[in-house]
């Protein structure tokens, strides 16, 4: 079963969806990963408290853009209640393999950014 898994993972890196940017968008939220110069950005456009766009741009390894592409297919039509309640777990089960503790971050950079995007943040408080 972990191969199946692994091949969605690579398949999303390979062809992602939700990819680009939006303009105009609603929300948009940009961060990285300096350890492992991992960046996503997302943009929303908005109906209502809804997603009724969504798109990601960045670049990295094949588990924090996949982790993104995954992401954007989850969230697209839900509203931003849905957003905020999301759980890094709820991502990692979606992802469905074993995430060693070093990949972590990378796979949870997207919803960190989306996070971010879902509260109206323009950056992270200090």
């Amino acid at each position: 079963m972990s191969d199946l898994y692994r091949e969605h993972i690579l398949d999303h890196y390979r062809n992602p969806r939700n990819y680009g940017t939006l303009e105009p968008h609603d929300r948009s939220f940009e961060d990285s990963n300096p350890l492992c110069g991992d960046r996503v950005r997302i943009d929303l456009r908005l109906d209502n408290g809804t997603i009724a766009d969504i798109a990601f741009s960045g670049r990295g390894c094949a588990i924090s853009q996949a982790s993104a592409s995954i992401l954007t297919e989850m969230v697209k039509g839900q509203s931003l209640d849905f957003v905020k309640a999301l759980t890094a777990d709820d991502l990692l089960d979606e992802l469905g393999i074993p995430i060693s503790p070093a990949r972590r971050k990378c796979a949870l950079l997207s919803l960190k950014v989306l996070k971010a995007a879902a509260y109206g943040l323009n950056e992270w408080p200090e």
